[in-house]
C-alpha cells in the first residue's frame, strides 16, 4: 500500500492509510495509549486500545524517536477531543498493523517543543536530532518554496542560473579568504570564493545578459554575532541596465516572495523609498533604517533603498600624523555616477566620489547590496590605486583584460538569503533558517570541525603546522 503524508489524512476520512514516521509523544492512559506520530508535514494523533491485543502490546514498547509505519483507518475525533492548534486536530488514527522500523536511543532534548528554552551549542552538536523539530522543518521548507519560487521567476524572466567555481584564486576584496592548499603544485594555493563577484562579471564580459546563482560563499571574518563564514547569496548580474533597472526587478521579486508566500504579512509602503546615505545617516544615524511604523508587529515588513553612498571613505591622515589612505565604503568593482567619473580618474575630490552603489533594507536590516559595476579598465584600475592594491597586474589583471575585451555596461546585485528568510520567518538569527550551521566562534559542533590533519595528509599537502610556542 502506498504511503500517504500526514497532512493529507485530513481529508482522508473513512478511509485506510499507510503512514511512515517518527514517535512524536506517547501518553499511556491506562487503557488507552495515544501516540503522536510526526512526519514532515505534520503530527496524528493514533489511538491503540486493549481489544485490539497484540497490536496494544507492541505499541506498549514504543518510545519518543522511534521510526514507525502504522496501517489504520481515519475517524473523525470525539467533538470534546479536537484540537484546534494542529492542521490534523479533528481526527485520529485507529491502528490495525503497526510495524517498528528503528528503535531509537532518548533524545537528548525534547523534540516536541520550539527548542528556544535548549541551550544553542547542544541543538547544534545534535542537529540531526533539532531538524525534526516542527519549527525547523517548516523553516526549511519555506526556505525551499523561496529559492523555488526565485528559480522560476527569474528563469521566467530570460535569466541563466550558473555555478560559478568554488576554487578560485586569492584577492584582495575586504574579508580574509579561506585557503586551499594545492597537493600537485606545492606552495601554491587556491581560495574560496568571498562571493562570485568577478566571476559574474565575467559571465557579462561573456555576453550572458542575464545571470543567477543559488550561490555559496566563504568568509574568514572574526566572530561577528549573527554571522556565518559560510552562507547563501541570491547572486544577480545584468547587462545594459542602470541603477533603476536592478533595483526595479529586485524590488518586484521581493514583493512576489512576499505576497505569494506570506499572505499574512503586510508590506508598509511600495513602491519600496529610495533614501539617500547622506539624509538617513543625518535622520536615523545609521545607513540601515527601521522604517516600521509599528515596531511590535512582527508581521510588518518595511523596505527601503539607500542609494547615492560615498565611494570612499579615508583611513589616517596629516591630522593623525601619517598620510590619509582611502578605502572603499562597498564594493571596488562600482562605478561611480557620471558626473563624478572625471574626478575618479583625475583622482581628484575622492571624498565627494559618489557610486552607483544601492542597498535594500528591510526592518533595520540590510538583506542585499549591489552597484552598476566599473565596465572599462581604466576606472577599475584606478580605484585599485587610490586603495593602495599592490600588485594590480598580478592580482586583477584577468579582470583588467576581460573589461578592455568589450565588455557592456552591467550591474547587479546580491541578497543575504539567510539573513531574508530569518526576518521572514520571525526568526531571531541566521542559525534557525540554515540546516547545518557554525557557531558564532566559527566551529562545527556535530562534525566537530575544524579539526587537525593527519601528518600523512600534511605531507601530500605540503604543508607543516607550526606551534603558537
Amino acid at each position: 500500500m502506498q504511503r500517504t503524508q500526514i497532512i493529507e489524512t485530513q481529508n482522508l476520512v473513512g478511509q485506510e492509510v499507510n503512514l511512515f514516521g517518527w514517535v512524536n509523544v506517547r501518553r499511556d492512559q491506562g487503557k488507552i495509549i495515544f501516540i503522536d506520530l510526526r512526519d514532515r508535514s505534520g503530527v496524528i494523533q493514533m489511538v491503540f486500545v486493549p481489544s485490539h491485543k497484540d497490536l496494544f502490546s507492541l505499541a506498549e514498547k514504543l518510545r519518543p524517536e522511534w521510526v514507525i509505519r502504522v496501517k489504520g483507518l481515519v475517524k473523525d475525533r470525539p467533538e470534546k477531543m479536537v484540537n484546534p492548534d494542529i492542521s490534523t486536530g479533528r481526527i485520529e488514527i485507529e491502528p490495525s498493523e503497526l510495524e517498528i522500523l528503528n528503535e531509537a536511543t532518548s533524545p537528548v532534548f525534547p523534540i516536541d517543543t520550539d527548542g528556544y528554552e535548549i541551550n544553542e551549542e547542544v541543538r547544534m552538536k545534535y542537529r540531526y536530532q533539532d531538524l525534526r523539530r516542527l519549527r525547523m522543518t517548516k523553516n526549511l521548507i519555506k526556505r525551499h518554496e523561496i529559492i523555488h519560487l526565485i528559480r522560476n521567476w527569474l528563469s521566467e524572466r530570460g535569466f541563466l542560473e550558473i555555478e560559478t567555481p568554488i576554487l578560485t584564486k586569492s584577492t584582495p576584496e575586504g574579508a580574509r579568504d579561506y585557503v586551499v592548499p594545492s597537493r600537485l603544485y606545492a606552495g601554491k594555493f587556491y581560495a574560496l570564493p568571498q562571493s562570485p563577484q568577478q566571476y559574474k562579471q565575467l559571465l557579462m564580459a561573456g555576453g550572458l545578459e542575464k545571470y543567477f546563482q543559488i550561490a555559496r560563499c566563504f568568509r574568514d571574518e572574526d566572530t561577528r554575532g549573527d554571522r556565518q563564514p559560510e552562507f547563501t547569496q541570491l547572486d544577480m548580474e545584468m547587462s545594459f541596465v542602470k541603477r533603476e533597472d536592478v533595483m526595479d526587478i529586485n524590488e518586484k521579486l521581493l514583493i512576489e516572495i512576499v505576497e505569494k508566500l506570506y499572505p499574512d504579512k503586510k508590506i508598509q509602503e511600495k513602491p519600496f523609498p529610495r533614501l539617500s546615505y547622506k539624509d538617513v545617516m543625518e535622520k536615523y544615524k545609521t545607513d540601515r533604517p527601521d522604517l516600521r511604523e509599528d515596531k511590535n508587529n512582527s508581521n510588518l515588513l518595511a523596505f527601503c533603498w539607500v542609494v547615492d553612498f560615498p565611494f570612499f571613505s579615508a583611513e589616517g591622515g596629516p591630522a593623525s600624523g601619517g598620510e590619509t589612505k582611502w578605502t572603499f565604503t562597498h564594493n571596488p568593482f562600482s562605478a561611480p555616477v557620471s558626473e563624478h567619473k572625471d574626478d575618479l580618474l583625475n583622482e581628484k575630490n575622492l571624498e565627494k566620489i559618489i557610486t552607483t552603489q544601492y542597498d535594500v533594507v528591510l526592518n533595520g536590516l540590510e538583506i542585499g547590496g549591489g552597484s552598476i559595476r566599473a565596465h572599462e579598465s581604466q576606472i577599475l584600475k584606478t580605484v585599485f590605486r587610490l586603495i593602495g592594491v599592490s600588485n594590480i597586474e598580478s592580482s586583477f589583471g584577468h579582470m583588467l583584460h576581460a573589461l578592455d575585451s568589450g565588455v557592456p555596461p552591467h550591474g547587479g546585485i546580491a541578497w543575504g538569503l539567510d539573513r531574508l528568510i530569518s526576518i521572514l520567518q520571525n526568526e531571531p538569527n541566521i542559525r534557525e533558517v540554515i540546516a547545518f550551521p557554525k557557531t558564532g566562534d566559527v566551529r562545527d559542533l556535530m562534525m566537530e570541525s575544524p579539526s587537525e590533519l593527519e601528518p600523512k595528509q600534511l605531507k601530500e599537502l605540503h604543508l607543516k603546522t607550526v606551534s603558537d610556542n
